[in-house]
């Protein structure tokens, strides 16, 4: 792994503290010190606060523990890889994940993803950069403000998605509600295709609108929709979702 005097000189600009009110809570997992203290240096500059695991126990310990809002995920970490570390994250929860690694290895980007990571960086990075991608990933996770109106739930048959609540659930014959288990990029998937049933939305669309800070591939994109048609389908939802030949996916009502 490259070393920390990789990266950028933290001296070049002075950090300023947070503000009062308590910011997202990040939880990096990085096995060099160096790196993991440039992180969370820049995350707390911009009002993020963190907290530190150098190994993938202690990391799952601390997520069980804090709930963090967004996890920085080494994928080479001594022990229990980040990979495991994935894993197990997300058995019970669509906690948002930005992997990250030393090698630019297209089948540890695609495996990471498979397995519900949200977004992907490559060592050495710009800490300015993953700051930024971190924010991005909050954004679309945060909290809306207090006079904005609330988005309606859209309903397509028995499947009902709630915008505001990051959630979707299948709807019985007598009202009630069984959520459905999806991670946060399949939700985004489902969402988008919801919001227009029928309309064939393109791959590249998908990756442009549900993970725009992510260099994901056109197969990526499609692992993802393949887990959310099983997911669908274990709920009773049938073929909702349709492939549409060498264009991209629709949601298809009555299918």
């Amino acid at each position: 792994m490259a070393g920390a005097s990789s990266y950028s000189d933290l001296s070049a600009k002075p950090l300023t503290p947070p503000p009062a009110d308590p910011g997202p809570l990040v939880l990096i997992v990085e096995d060099e010190p160096g790196i993991a203290d440039i992180l969370a240096a820049y995350l707390k500059r911009e009002g993020l606060r963190t907290q530190i695991a150098s190994d993938g126990q202690t990391a799952l310990r601390l997520f069980g523990q804090i709930r963090p809002d967004l996890v920085l995920l080494d994928i080479h970490l001594p022990g229990m890889d980040g990979v495991d570390v994935l894993k197990n994250i997300r058995a019970d929860s669509d906690t948002p994940v930005i992997m990250v690694t030393a090698l630019a290895d297209d089948v540890d980007k695609l495996l990471s993803l498979r397995m519900g990571a949200d977004d992907y960086v490559v060592k050495p990075f710009s800490p300015p950069e993953v700051v930024a991608r971190v924010r991005a990933v909050l954004r679309r996770t945060g909290a809306r403000p207090a006079n904005a109106a609330r988005a309606a739930p859209i309903r397509v048959g028995r499947l009902l998605v709630d915008l505001e609540a990051h959630g979707a659930s299948t709807v019985d014959d007598a009202g009630g509600m069984q959520p459905l288990p999806l991670t946060l990029t399949e939700f985004r998937l489902l969402a988008c295709l919801a919001s227009q049933p029928r309309r064939c939305f393109s791959r590249s669309y998908l990756i442009e609108t549900c993970l725009p800070e992510s260099d994901a591939l056109d197969r990526v994109i499609d692992s993802h929709l393949s887990k959310l048609r099983r997911k669908l389908q274990n709920a009773g939802h049938g073929e909702l979702i349709e492939t549409v030949r060498s264009i991209g996916y629709r949601l298809w009502p009555g299918a």
